[in-house]
């Protein structure tokens, strides 16, 4: 090897070796990974090589209990938000913002695009009052949330991050500011990372963002899944306010992805929280065994008969030819009403069609092959309604023959 390729090889592994001052620092949004070197206050340091220190707000890094989710040593991946040009260091995460003095430092912020600190001081007309270092901002109602705000009134002393959108020189400073922004692209950092799991039959967490008649949206972290009612529970659901909450957390189950032609929302995602949940079917034979007697109440009535929800999920049916004690009727709302706590009889029970026969003639012996023949009638697919009792009315005919002698 001559000393000309000995020269060159060896200055490649230095170069290797040694941070190049030309390498490029990275832009705000964009995603760097390093290790976490000092907690301090409110502050997480964290090294990112290349003789650069990232600094992430506490609040980014601890979960919704208040504990400290990461410590000293750990290796975190987080987005740039911002520099601060005192100490050269990044600012990492979402919520954290640029610290501003004077006219000077809102215009660098300004032109970097990166994000300020303000406190929101009144509403005003179309939006909010913000103080951001001695000047005063407008927020436009529609730039305080990716969601329409029906009362501006709970933003009013919270400290929070904007990027301001314009700003005009005269006597006093006039911003025009956004926290909308930052929120969209805090959500878009969050896609990308819940896109890597989203698959059919993934298990996720996310929180209840809105809830509607026909189902409950879950944001699953920057992309939003519907859990329809039907897939709420195993029990009946009216609405999907009678088990959830706005913010609430849950666990969730992929059922489908459907991809859209829309590019603001380019997937439609169903979910179910009842998938997560056991099919109390499963065990419907040994806790309703045939011939014993169970309570319940009734949740609908239909021309054929009443059904009675003997627990969460599971409903058996009462045909009408087993509702009136040998008297034959006309309807079941003239026996029971919706509501009602009932004791009945297993009659039959198929697991695999989810149908449970009951009688309410309770005191009536269970004949031999009586399971049988009542099963097929009471959970036939069109719950076809019931033929008069010819034994019956015999007996009322040999009543009314006797009285005639």
């Amino acid at each position: 090897m001559s000393d000309q390729e000995d020269f060159a090889s060896l200055l490649g592994e230095f170069e290797r070796q040694r941070p190049t001052a030309a390498q490029r620092e990275p832009k705000v949004g964009e995603k760097v990974s390093g290790r976490i070197v000092s907690i301090q206050g409110d502050s997480v340091f964290v090294d990112l090589g290349a003789k650069t220190e990232g600094i992430v707000d506490i609040e980014e890094l601890t979960g919704e209990d208040g504990a400290l989710e990461v410590q000293v040593g750990d290796s975190i991946e987080i987005a740039v938000s911002g520099k601060d040009e005192a100490s050269g260091a990044l600012l990492l995460g979402a919520r954290h913002a640029h610290a501003t003095h004077g006219s000077a430092g809102l215009r660098q912020a300004y032109e970097e695009q990166q994000p300020v600190e303000g406190v929101v001081s009144g509403v005003t007309k179309g939006g909010l009052e913000v103080e951001i270092s001695g000047a005063r901002a407008f927020c436009p109602a529609s730039q305080i949330d990716i969601r329409y705000v029906e009362d501006l009134q709970e933003f009013i002393g919270q400290k929070l991050a904007f990027r301001i959108t314009k700003i005009e020189s005269g006597r006093k400073l006039n911003l025009v500011v956004s926290r909308r922004s930052l929120l969209e692209e805090e959500q878009r950092l969050r896609a990308v990372e819940t896109r890597a799991q989203l698959q059919e039959g993934a298990v996720l967490s996310g929180r209840v963002s809105s809830l509607k008649p026909f189902g409950a949206f879950i944001d699953l972290g920057g992309i939003e899944g519907m859990v329809h009612v039907s897939e709420l529970a195993f029990g009946r659901v009216e609405h999907p306010q009678e088990l959830l909450t706005l913010g609430q957390q849950v666990e969730v189950m992929v059922l489908g992805i459907e991809q859209t032609d829309n590019p603001r929302q380019p997937e439609r995602i169903a979910l179910s929280i009842r998938a997560l949940e056991q099919d109390p079917w499963l065990d419907a034979v040994t806790d309703y065994p045939v011939g014993s007697q169970v309570e319940g109440v009734v949740s609908r009535l239909q021309p054929f008969g009443a059904f009675v929800e003997l627990a969460p999920g599971v409903d058996g049916l009462v045909h009408i030819s087993e509702l009136g004690a040998g008297r034959r009727i006309g309807h079941p709302q003239e026996v029971v009403s919706v509501g009602d706590r009932v004791q009945a009889r297993v009659l039959s029970v198929d697991t695999d069609k989810h149908r449970i026969g009951l009688s309410l003639n309770a005191d009536q012996p269970l004949q031999a092959g009586e399971s049988g023949q009542r099963g097929d009638r009471s959970t036939s697919a069109a719950y076809s309604p019931g033929k008069p009792s010819f034994g019956t009315l015999g007996d009322l005919l040999k009543e009314s023959m006797k009285k005639s002698q």
